[in-house]
């Protein structure tokens, strides 16, 4: 669906330029936006390199290990549906850790091992269960104490003070933790978002 959205604008953006008879500032539009993105990654390269070293460093030292056992009786409160020792905590854990420290593109398998086996817990196949659509809104407004992507950016376009964000950022993360929290537990009380499971003949019509 992206694909089609980008193949649009760009379609419609040579057909004003033809109306409108820009063309030539379509042309170095396109050019110079090219040469920005180059520069801009070229840039972000350097600096999520020094990152992603040194949250790889704290990953081995062991960090996310303990943050995994911190969150522990978060997760049991959160997640009553799941029993304490089962694959689904643990993979829980792991993401939101990875997530707190900036490590989306570790966090990224463990959601996905997370939904695979909250999956098996599922008494509703094919329906997304109140701890699924919990788990998803949790790591969708993820807390993240390092955001590694954002001050990337900023150093990228010649910010002066990039770590500037980080206090502001921890906490604008934290208030949409709680809000996403707080709403998916009022919604998974109202009975019109009762799980209902999908009959055979219902699955074969959709």
């Amino acid at each position: 669906m992206l694909n089609f959205i980008w193949l649009f604008m760009m379609v419609m953006s040579v057909i004003i330029g033809l109306i409108t008879g820009k063309i030539p500032e379509v042309v170095l539009a396109v050019t110079d936006s090219a040469k920005f993105a180059f520069t801009l990654a070229l840039g972000l390269t350097g600096v999520m390199a020094l990152w992603l070293g040194i949250m790889k460093i704290a990953e081995h030292a062991g960090l996310i290990n303990l943050l995994t056992k911190a969150l522990k009786p978060l997760l049991l409160w959160l997640f009553p549906d799941v029993p304490a020792n089962h694959p689904a905590m643990g993979a829980i854990a792991m993401n939101m850790a990875a997530n707190i420290l900036g490590l989306s593109n570790a966090a990224t398998p463990f959601g996905l091992r997370a939904m695979a086996e909250l999956e098996k817990l599922n008494p509703y196949p094919g329906v997304a269960t109140n701890t699924m659509c919990t788990f998803l809104a949790l790591h969708s407004s993820n807390l993240q104490l390092v955001p590694a992507t954002a001050i990337a950016l900023l150093a990228a376009t010649g910010a002066l003070h990039p770590t500037d964000i980080i206090m502001p950022f921890v906490l604008s993360s934290l208030c949409a933790v709680i809000a996403a929290i707080v709403i998916s537990k009022i919604l998974e009380r109202l009975s019109r978002f009762k799980p209902v499971e999908i009959s055979a003949s219902e699955e074969t019509v959709s």
